[in-house]
């Protein structure tokens, strides 16, 4: 009976619904460092990284968002409302990286140069954002933010996470013009996912990687100007293999984006086996069974 007594409650507590919630949170941000700090393995903050001003936009607006992260943050910490802390956390680590930054920028870490300006920039952005976030993790996630912080790359720092301090990102790092774009450019993301999802359904294409997006934007409102002014940067923030302005007469209008007419089919190319997008092969005769970029990088 005594231990029955102790070990019932901690059943109780196993399977208390709402924890359930809390433990993929953490895994969650803990999954986030682990992948900041796997991608920084060959970078040295004090030679490698690149000026703010050299960064593309998708980069500043990462930093953007940090900043925003470590207001809010800050804020819950000064007010002792530390659930908008871990709700902030968990925010920054599903939405803007994983679902966004990370995702996009995983062919550049996995498959450019590796002294390249390219991988350089988004590892520079990679350290800034494992900076800030390991800081802010330390006073609700005191373990495993010392563990990161142990294998951070860069010298000159204090022993603890908990003696670096909480100050707030540099002032340079806020952009919201870039910010007041990628909200445009995310809505249009949000539009072409739904139809890539329904070709998909359709057995038009796999994966995303394979579509090839034809875009119809009004511009009236300004979208079709900001989407032709971007326009080689729209496939890697699709992920999809290529995108065409026009050619979507005809296409029922997107619910996400009024306006916006979104066409998905079958990209022409194969499938690149190092970086496994569907381009044309064997532009670079050194390497007939690559695409121009990855042949490139490789020889």
């Amino acid at each position: 009976m005594e231990i029955t007594s102790h070990t019932t409650p901690c059943r109780a507590i196993q399977a208390a619904p709402g924890l359930s919630g809390f433990v993929e949170a953490y895994r969650r941000v803990r999954n986030t460092a682990r992948f900041l700090l796997a991608n920084l393995y060959d970078f040295d903050p004090a030679h490698d990284a690149v000026p703010v001003e050299h960064l593309a936009e998708l980069e500043r607006w990462a930093l953007h968002q940090t900043h925003a992260l470590a207001e809010r943050c800050l804020a819950g910490y000064e007010d002792f409302e530390f659930h908008l802390v871990f709700h902030a956390l968990n925010d920054f680590c599903s939405v803007d990286l994983s679902a966004f930054y990370l995702d996009v920028r995983k062919d550049r870490l996995y498959c450019e140069r590796a002294q390249g300006h390219e991988r350089r920039a988004t590892q520079t952005v990679l350290h800034a954002i494992l900076d800030v976030l390991v800081r802010l993790m330390a006073p609700v996630l005191s373990f495993t933010a010392e563990d990161v912080w142990r294998f951070m790359p860069g010298a000159g720092r204090p022993d603890s996470v908990l003696l670096a301090g909480l100050a707030p990102p540099p002032v340079a790092w806020r952009a919201p013009d870039v910010a007041a774009r990628f909200e445009r450019l995310l809505t249009v993301r949000g539009a072409v996912s739904k139809a890539i999802e329904e070709a998909r359904q359709a057995g038009l294409v796999k994966q995303s990687s394979e579509a090839r997006v034809a875009l119809g934007a009004p511009s009236a409102d300004g979208l079709g100007t900001l989407l032709a002014e971007r326009a080689a940067d729209l496939p890697s923030l699709f992920l999809v293999a290529e995108v065409a302005l026009g050619g979507a007469d005809g296409a029922p209008e997107s619910p996400l984006v009024p306006g916006l007419r979104v066409r998905v089919e079958r990209a022409p190319g194969e499938k690149c086996p190092r970086c496994w997008n569907i381009r044309a092969l064997g532009q670079d005769p050194r390497h007939p069974d690559l695409c121009e970029r990855c042949a490139g990088v490789v020889a």
